[in-house]
C-alpha cells in the first residue's frame, strides 16, 4: 500500500524555521502499531494522520514513541496539506480528535488560525529537581493538563538562555514542561520540553498556548497576544483568548512531498 507524505514547516512563512511535522492523509486509518512506527520512522516531534468523515477530518497524532492528546502544529500542517496540497475551496476545516474533541482552522488571508480549547491552570509548590534539570529557579510553578508543568521565569532571555539537563528532565514526573516568562520582543516567550515522551525540546508548540495564552491574557489584561516560541528554529503564533476557546494564528510552508510504503495486511510498515 503507497501512501502520500507531506513534510511542513509550522508557524512560520520560511522553510527551516517553525516546527517540521509530518502529514499523512489516510483513506481509512491504519493499525495503531503502524502509524506509531510511520512516526518513529519519520523521527519528528510529530506525525499527523486524518481520515475524513463527511464534513469534518478526523486526526490523531503520534510522537516517536507515543500518541498523543492534542498537537497544535501538526494540526496546523494538516490544515496546510488540505488547504494547498489536496485543494479544499472552503476557507474553514472542521477537525475531530476523540482525544480532545472539536477543533477547527480557518483560512485568513495568508493565515492559519486554530480553534482550540483553552486550559485552566493550578499552583503548586517548588521543585528543587526540576530548577536542577532547568538549571535555574522558577520564579512559580503551576500544574497543567496532561501531565504538564508551566514554569514561569523572570525575562525572555532567561527562557532563551536555558540549556537544561535532558535526562535529568526525563527522570521526572511531568511529561511536557511549558517555561514562559514575559516578553523583550513580544507580549511573552516560552519553551517546551519533553524528554520523557520523545522530544527533548519542541521548536514550537501550538498545544501548549491552550495554556499560556489565558494565563498571559489575565497577567497582561489583553485578549490579543503576539507570542515568540524562541527555541533554535524559532515560530510566531498569534493568538486570542475566545471565552473557553484559543485561536492561535501562523503560517506554514510545504517542504517535502512524496510517498512511503506499507505492506498490505501487514501490522508493520517495510519501507519509506
Amino acid at each position: 500500500m503507497k501512501l502520500e507524505i507531506f513534510q511542513v514547516d509550522a508557524f512560520t512563512g520560511v522553510p527551516f524555521g517553525g516546527n517540521p511535522a509530518a502529514v499523512v492523509p489516510l483513506r481509512e486509518w491504519l493499525a495503531d502499531d503502524v502509524m506509531q512506527d510511520i512516526a518513529a520512522e519519520n523521527n519528528l516531534s510529530e506525525t499527523a494522520f486524518f481520515v475524513k468523515e463527511g464534513g469534518r477530518y478526523n486526526i490523531r497524532w503520534f510522537t516517536p514513541t507515543m500518541e498523543v492528546n492534542l498537537c497544535g502544529h501538526a494540526t496546523l500542517a494538516s490544515a496546510h496539506v488540505i488547504f494547498n496540497e489536496l485543494e479544499l475551496e472552503k476557507d474553514s476545516i472542521a477537525f475531530h480528535s476523540d482525544k480532545s474533541g472539536a477543533l477547527g482552522v480557518q483560512r485568513r488571508g495568508g493565515r492559519l488560525v486554530l480553534d482550540f480549547p483553552a486550559y485552566d491552570i493550578s499552583e503548586i509548590e517548588q521543585s528543587d529537581a526540576l530548577a536542577q534539570a532547568l538549571g535555574k529557579v522558577p520564579v512559580k510553578l503551576w500544574s497543567a493538563i496532561n501531565n504538564g508543568v508551566m514554569v514561569r521565569l523572570e525575562t525572555e532571555q532567561d527562557v532563551r538562555n536555558l540549556e537544561p539537563d535532558f535526562h535529568a528532565l526525563a527522570q521526572l514526573d511531568h511529561e511536557r514542561v511549558y517555561v514562559t516568562a514575559a516578553g523583550e520582543t513580544c507580549d511573552f516567550a516560552s519553551r517546551m520540553f519533553a524528554p520523557k515522551i520523545g522530544i527533548a525540546e519542541d521548536p514550537v508548540t501550538g498545544a501548549m498556548h491552550c495554556t499560556l495564552v489565558p494565563y498571559w491574557a489575565e497577567q497582561l489584561d489583553r485578549r490579543e497576544l503576539f507570542a515568540r516560541q524562541v527555541s533554535k528554529r524559532g515560530g510566531e503564533l498569534f493568538c486570542e483568548l475566545a471565552g473557553d476557546r484559543v485561536k492561535i494564528g501562523g503560517n506554514a510552508v510545504t517542504f517535502l512531498k512524496g510517498e512511503i510504503y506499507v505492506e498490505a495486511g501487514s501490522e508493520k510498515s517495510v519501507g519509506a
